[in-house]
């Protein structure tokens, strides 16, 4: 497993009291607030509900800390590690209040971003022992974004673009529209800074060879055949990084891997990726 780096958790304060809100609504916690008492304390667990690959577990913890910053959580599987059923993720005590007013909000961000980091793992793992690295793209939950790309890499993958200001990817219908594979590059090459990369999208490898002729810093090889996709490495040589894409799953991606490509671009781990349960438990340790 690649090193994860922190998530800095300043950045999306403002995003997860934004989550705490719209549950809090006009009143606050009627059900909480009428039944346990302002005193009372408590411990409870996180608890994997099902195997897989933990992410967000800051983000978790800020959402129980920003109603109170009593609240104490002990994580004992840190992001990126693999869970069994059953298995404790941390620990949560302090204001019971607190605890369970803030428990949706927290498992909303930390079920989703543990769900994208389990499909990642899965697809990671399915092509190991080739050098294809799994991607992601910008296929996301709008404000999401910066938060579902860190659970790729919590599952062992990689980030593409975060933004249209990272690199120019010259996709089909940016080629429609400039007439052609070479007035696209040629007009991208003109308008770019020095450090800026261009990739470009192709279907066929006539329109492969075209692009390479223009030497882009990458090819997008779109909704190839495993034979086009070998093909098209052998063309390719090592001038441009090659990048594979289009209906991948973890069946496909082992045979798509083995074509030699270098990245395998995968929409449906941000958008589609379904949540790792993970629940609340009452449960003194």
């Amino acid at each position: 497993m690649k090193n994860l780096s922190p998530l800095p958790t300043i950045m999306f304060e403002a995003l997860v009291r934004a989550a705490l809100l719209e549950d809090l609504g006009r009143a606050g916690d009627l059900t909480t607030d009428s039944i346990v008492p302002k005193d009372r304390r408590t411990t409870t667990v996180l608890a994997a509900r099902q195997g897989g690959t933990v992410a967000g577990l800051d983000i978790a913890r800020l959402a129980f800390r920003l109603l109170d910053q009593d609240v104490d959580v002990v994580v004992h599987t840190p992001d990126s590690s693999k869970v069994t059923q059953g298995q404790a993720v941390a620990s949560v005590s302090g204001p019971a209040r607190a605890i369970l007013t803030a428990e949706r909000t927290a498992l909303n961000f930390l079920c989703r971003l543990s769900g994208i980091a389990t499909a990642t793992a899965s697809i990671v793992n399915a092509v190991r022992g080739h050098k294809a690295e799994i991607v992601c793209t910008r296929k996301t939950t709008p404000g999401l974004r910066a938060l579902e790309k860190y659970a790729v890499r919590a599952g062992g993958g990689s980030n593409h673009r975060f933004g249209l200001d990272d690199a120019i990817l010259i996709k089909d219908n940016h080629i429609a529209i400039a007439g052609g594979i070479r007035p696209a590059i040629e007009r991208a090459r003109a308008g770019a800074g020095h450090l800026v990369k261009i990739e470009v999208e192709v279907d066929t490898l006539a329109q492969l060879a075209e692009a390479l002729a223009l030497a882009p810093d990458a090819v997008l090889l779109d909704n190839m055949s495993a034979d086009e996709l070998r093909q098209a490495v052998g063309m390719v040589a090592g001038r441009a990084i090659t990048e594979a894409s289009g209906r991948v799953t973890s069946a496909s991606a082992p045979a798509i891997a083995a074509t030699g490509v270098d990245l395998i671009s995968i929409g449906w781990l941000t958008h589609s990726a379904p949540i790792l349960d993970i629940g609340l438990d009452y449960r003194e340790l």
